[in-house]
């Protein structure tokens, strides 16, 4: 999904679809991402046309610009993270199903690597993100993080291992996604335990993110028996409830409405070796303020 230049439109234009993934992938929050692509709009257009002509290569400059934005803003949140209520998941994006057929957008954007990437300092993450997401060469990237090309190479290198320590252990076909989300939605719905069992990895993990507002568990749920317990109570919810398949971040995922307590819920999933071994339930409604607006993705 890279965009190519157009001499008659505007840089900014042309490229706002990169912009917003990279500030996303660096904060996990589509609300605040396109915050920074607003105030980077509003600080690119106060350059001037004569100031905006005299850059040499816009696309790299807008990123930088970006990145720096979202680099202020995700140490800022540092303390809003610790006192989350519960767990703190990112906010799920509704895409369209051309950034699933984008093996490396849809990888990028994945539920499963933003949560890992949380667990990076804002500076590993910055660095993780525009050298192995968006190929940015360290000295670049050593003007946007304010270190030497040198620490950047070793930041960068300390962020792929715990990165490659943490992610999914191998990469699953769209269609094998489908069918094992199918399977579990199926199961879910009709309170079937042992569908939920059979399409379950033995050790999945269930995780939550209620925000304090919506009702979540606010600890992990490990095992394929809790988690299948936890699980097919669904039909007591009420009787109105539906479920949605949507793809989410680039993979197939549900949301979930009419719920008994008026909070929806969007749930993205990782599949392993024809299980799912890890739910991402997101029902903080401020994070799924944007999830009916498919969003504008680019690299």
């Amino acid at each position: 999904m890279t965009v190519t230049e157009d001499p008659t439109e505007d840089p900014f234009v042309t490229h706002r679809g990169l912009l917003f993934t990279v500030a996303y992938e660096m904060l996990g929050s589509a609300s605040e991402a396109e915050d920074v692509v607003q105030e980077t709009w509003i600080r690119w257009d106060a350059i001037g046309s004569a100031g905006r002509s005299e850059v040499r290569d816009p696309r790299a400059f807008l990123v930088r610009m970006v990145t720096r934005k979202a680099l202020d803003r995700l140490r800022a949140n540092a303390r809003r993270r610790e006192e989350y209520v519960g767990e703190w998941l990112p906010e799920p994006l509704l895409t369209a199903p051309d950034v699933a057929e984008d093996v490396e957008l849809a990888e990028s954007v994945s539920f499963a690597l933003l949560t890992v990437l949380e667990t990076l300092t804002p500076t590993e993450r910055a660095v993780f993100v525009l050298r192995e997401v968006f190929d940015m060469p360290y000295g670049e990237i050593a003007e946007v993080v304010d270190k030497s090309a040198a620490a950047v190479r070793q930041i960068g290198h300390r962020a792929r291992q715990h990165v490659a320590a943490r992610r999914p252990r191998m990469a699953v076909s769209r269609g094998e996604q489908e069918e094992v989300v199918e399977r579990f939605l199926a199961a879910v719905t009709n309170g079937d335990l042992d569908g939920l069992l059979d399409a379950l990895a033995p050790d999945v993990v269930f995780v939550a993110d209620g925000g304090g507002i919506a009702q979540a568990i606010t600890s992990p749920v490990s095992g394929a028996k809790k988690v299948a317990n936890l699980l097919r109570t669904f039909p007591k919810f009420g009787a109105g409830a539906t479920v949605l398949p949507v793809l989410l971040n680039g993979a197939p995922g549900a949301k979930i409405v009419g719920l008994d307590d008026g909070h929806d819920t969007a749930i993205t999933f990782v599949v392993e070796e024809g299980r799912i071994s890890r739910i991402y339930a997101v029902r903080n409604p401020v994070k799924l303020s944007r999830i009916d607006v498919v969003a504008e993705l680019g690299r």
